[in-house]
């Protein structure tokens, strides 16, 4: 499937402006770089996360209902749905070409399913929710990490899917028990030879793909790490956490290269593919939204230069704290799903190509 850039831009136009503020405050010259969201309505309750296929045609929604969906980026047309969890899904991931999609859940399953037809193709029971998984560089092999809860121990599993014996007796080729602090966010590193796992405590791991053994452990956060998302080259990273920061790493040091800054707690972040830009989605936490106005609860998205460690810019919209948020491949748009269980595609106008750092 391809995307139609000619009948994007149509539609583009069409699409009602919101605000896209830019800060005096900040080093940076003034920009009104418009927003037209499309607003996509298919879950009843909060997102967890939203991603993206590698060409950027689809776009992948789950939240804390028990529903899969998969929408065309360009219009926000839904084009189906894949059914069977029965709790909360946590997390989604599709392989490189899109052939297959990956679901965790809170009702103790890890799932693989057919993209096209939306036929499930495995079923991995596990003892506990199952918080991230991830398919590796090639798509042969995926891991997913379990939830440290009801006596069991937080574990990340690895399958090898061309080896069907692993699938059907549900036995991964590893399994590497977390002990100290579970798994809350996790990616695969460059060329699949590691996962790069962010905890509760705050810490960052790099595990072995092979051995399972900790590589590289560092503790730049002091808090949860909700979200750990790559750049395009898979070079570097970037993670959000409840201590209101979010910062860039180098993903095979883990190196901390960046920090930006906010007052309240970073849930996603996200790295432009093409220009100096990471946008930080966040507000405050799930429980204290009813007690605070949408003025000061902060949900916006927030975008910094990657460099600069300045914001230049915030985009209003959702009615709650933001979960997830995504670039799209291109760098044309990005798109957000929030505690309000609605999904937002957002647009760039003109002026946000332009836009250019003055020292």
């Amino acid at each position: 499937m391809q995307t139609d850039d000619s009948r994007a831009e149509t539609m583009v136009r069409k699409w009602h402006q919101s605000s896209f503020r830019s800060y005096s405050r900040c080093r940076f010259p003034r920009v009104t770089a418009g927003m037209k969201p499309i607003l996509l309505q298919g879950h009843e309750r909060s997102i967890t996360q939203i991603k993206y296929n590698r060409e950027g045609d689809l776009l992948f929604t789950v939240a804390k209902d028990p529903t899969v969906n998969v929408w065309y980026s360009v219009n926000g047309e839904r084009l189906g749905t894949y059914m069977g969890h029965t709790g909360a899904v946590w997390c989604v991931d599709a392989d490189w070409d899109t052939k297959h999609v990956l679901t965790g859940s809170a009702d103790n399953s890890c799932r693989l399913w057919d993209c096209e037809t939306g036929k499930q193709l495995a079923l991995l029971k596990t003892n506990s929710a199952v918080r991230t998984c991830g398919f590796d560089f090639g798509g042969n092999i995926i891991m997913f990490s379990t939830d440290k809860q009801m006596g069991y121990q937080c574990f990340v599993s690895f399958f090898d899917l061309r080896d069907p014996s692993q699938i059907d007796n549900n036995e991964p080729y590893m399994k590497i028990p977390c002990n100290d602090s579970k798994i809350t966010s996790a990616v695969w590193g460059p060329l699949g030879e590691c996962i790069i796992a962010g905890h509760e405590s705050g810490e960052l791991n790099q595990y072995s793909a092979k051995s399972g053994e900790v590589l590289v452990n560092v503790k730049e956060h002091s808090r949860q790490i909700n979200d750990i998302q790559l750049s395009r080259d898979m070079t570097m990273f970037v993670t959000a956490s409840k201590d209101n920061t979010a910062k860039l790493f180098d993903s095979t040091t883990l190196e901390h290269q960046k920090t930006f800054r906010t007052e309240r707690p970073v849930n996603s972040a996200a790295l432009s593919p093409n220009y100096d830009h990471v946008v930080l989605g966040g507000g405050q936490e799930a429980m204290d939204v009813t007690t605070t106005s949408t003025r000061i609860g902060k949900f916006e998205a927030r975008f910094f230069h990657l460099a600069f460690e300045e914001e230049f810019g915030r985009v209003k919209g959702h009615f709650g704290p933001i979960n997830s948020v995504a670039f799209h491949p291109d760098g044309k748009s990005y798109s957000s799903g929030g505690e309000d269980g609605y999904v937002r595609i957002h647009y760039f106008d003109p002026q946000y190509f332009e836009f250019e750092f003055e020292a």
